[in-house]
């Protein structure tokens, strides 16, 4: 049995604010990795290394809302 266990940590609110439309795909493939596919949706991430270094291939299109820290 895999026993998954959910860690509360700090997590990062991220928001799409541009179009992936003359993007490459690699970086349209990193917005829907992140959850986000239309412009001005938000998504509540895990504050992790690999989280922030999807944010930062597609900088230009995204911005951090907000960082909150584990309750």
């Amino acid at each position: 049995m895999i026993r998954t266990e959910h860690h509360e940590g700090k997590t990062v609110i991220v928001e799409q604010i541009g179009s992936p439309i003359r993007c490459q795909a690699i970086q349209r493939a990193t917005l829907i990795g992140l959850g986000l596919n239309k412009m001005h949706r938000r998504r509540i991430l895990e504050d992790t290394p690999a989280v922030r270094g999807l944010i930062r291939k597609v900088q230009h299109l995204v911005r951090v809302v907000d960082e909150e820290s584990g309750r």
